[in-house]
């Protein structure tokens, strides 16, 4: 599971689509370290699509059919502001929290089931005994209601599911946003081999680890590197933390200190002290290959602003003329589901870019928006992807693969299929991420913990500064040797 120790308005999931009502995961496993602005996978991955390091993104745009409902969440004051999706999803928590009547009197209401009112039964009682004749000390109601939805959200044993305290719940949501506090650095759980995985709590066999970093951030220039195992966060070890509490940790307020622990390969663990800072992640980020011939462009992220200068970028590469493009999505985590939509849009004239599956089982269709600037088959596409290309991301490269619009080239994607909503609570009570739907290929395949095997599998890796196998691969894919930026 990656997230991004740096969100900034969102975590936009990495966050939900629903139409200005959800947030995904971040669609995706990725999130961020402090955020700004909300928009969370995933991600989508809010999720379709997200997710936590120092960095993230995701864009919006309302979207057809259910679609809209996953990963966008909406600022305001409780439920009230959210989309109906929303409204539906949080009944039972509003349920949950109307308190003593609902729970000791539903028998009483015609049309209410016995059993429901049985089922009940022993939380009420646990609840009266606690907040009545508990004698260790004063009774915190909302801290019982919060450890409460904790514990329930919990019991559904998804990584992707959580409650989230008022302080949590708005620093996830700001890191979809792209911009945030925090030293600039996306994290993901291995496994003691190194390989990316979806685990919780942090352990030693769950660990923490950089995934990048972002240029000229209070983690770069303290020298954090990719690969590097986060052991502890001043001091404290991050044993037994979830990934949300360690990047709680990593995020704060610009101009504070922060210390790390460092496992870096086999060598005893080192200490790492940085600044925190205002860091703007850049999502996209362009240049031309072979001598001018294709346009490379990289996104780093799903958030509202990220699609629209995606659109800008392919169209300026059409504008010139170009017919071979290259997209780099290797290590983003996902975003809105919305923002995936509409970046797969820019190549897919019609038709599906994904389906959608609720709780029910009910599929629908989200097709493409109309208008995409690099449509016309004649410009030929190459996706390039690795273990850190999930959820949004995972949308994007299923659509264009299974539509036969792009050759996929690198390693075997994350694997997370699912799509979170971000649910706000009233009375600041926080909120929670809350799977609410499984996306689906175009070809209706389901990849989650599966992921997208690349149509052309590049495993050797760089030998020396500069050196790039999967994007030769891919230039080559497109019939062009090995060429600098124009």
């Amino acid at each position: 599971m990656s997230l991004h120790t740096d969100p900034a308005g969102g975590a936009a999931d990495s966050a939900p689509d629903a139409l200005h009502a959800a947030l995904p995961d971040p669609m995706s496993p990725s999130w961020a370290e402090e955020p700004s602005a909300p928009s969370p996978e995933d991600a989508p991955e809010r999720s379709a699509g997200w997710t936590p390091a120092t960095s993230s993104g995701a864009t919006p745009e309302p979207s057809p059919g259910a679609a809209a409902r996953a990963e966008r969440p909406r600022r305001g004051n409780g439920l009230p502001m959210l989309a109906v999706a929303i409204v539906a999803i949080v009944a039972g928590s509003t349920l949950f929290l109307s308190g003593w009547t609902l729970g000791r009197q539903t028998q009483l209401t015609p049309g209410t089931p016995v059993t429901e009112a049985q089922a009940w039964q022993p939380f009420w009682d646990s609840y009266e005994a606690v907040t009545q004749r508990y004698a260790g000390g004063p009774v915190n109601r909302e801290a019982l209601i919060q450890g409460a939805i904790k514990g329930m959200i919990a019991a559904l044993g998804d990584p992707f599911s959580q409650y989230l305290t008022p302080d949590e719940f708005k620093q996830s949501l700001s890191g979809i946003s792209g911009q945030f506090s925090g030293i600039g650095t996306t994290v993901g759980t291995i496994d003691t081999n190194g390989s990316n995985a979806t685990c919780s709590p942090l352990s030693a066999t769950c660990r923490l680890a950089v995934e990048s970093t972002i240029p000229g951030s209070p983690a770069e220039r303290a020298g954090l590197l990719a690969g590097d195992v986060i052991v502890s966060i001043d001091g404290t070890s991050v044993d037994g933390m979830t990934i949300d509490q360690a990047t709680a940790r990593i995020r704060g307020p610009k101009d504070t200190s922060l210390t790390l622990g460092i496992v870096r390969g086999a060598t005893p663990p080192i200490s790492v002290a940085m600044v925190r800072a205002d860091i703007l992640t850049p999502e996209v980020s362009t240049k031309t290959l072979a001598g001018g011939s294709v346009g490379y462009i990289k996104l780093a992220g799903f958030s509202d602003q990220s699609s629209i200068d995606f659109a800008k970028a392919v169209l300026a590469d059409v504008t010139a003329g170009r017919k071979a493009l290259i997209l780099d999505l290797r290590g983003n985590g996902g975003g809105f589901v919305t923002a995936a939509r509409d970046i797969a849009s820019q190549f897919l004239a019609t038709g599906p870019v994904f389906y959608e599956q609720d709780a029910s089982g009910n599929l629908t269709e989200v097709d493409v928006e109309p208008g995409g600037a690099a449509t016309d088959p004649s410009i030929r596409l190459v996706v390039l992807v690795d273990g850190g290309t999930a959820s949004a991301s995972e949308i994007v490269t299923g659509a264009l693969h299974d539509r036969g619009r792009a050759t996929v080239v690198g390693t075997k994607t994350y694997g997370k299929g699912t799509v979170q909503q971000w649910v706000q609570l009233e009375n600041d009570s926080g909120g929670f991420r809350l799977t609410i739907a499984r996306w689906l290929t175009p070809d209706k395949v389901w990849i989650n913990r599966v992921g997208i095997t690349p149509d052309i599998v590049v495993t050797q890796q760089p030998t020396k500064p500069g050196d790039d196998p999967v994007l030769d691969a891919g230039l080559s894919a497109l019939g062009f040797g090995v060429g600098g930026s124009g």
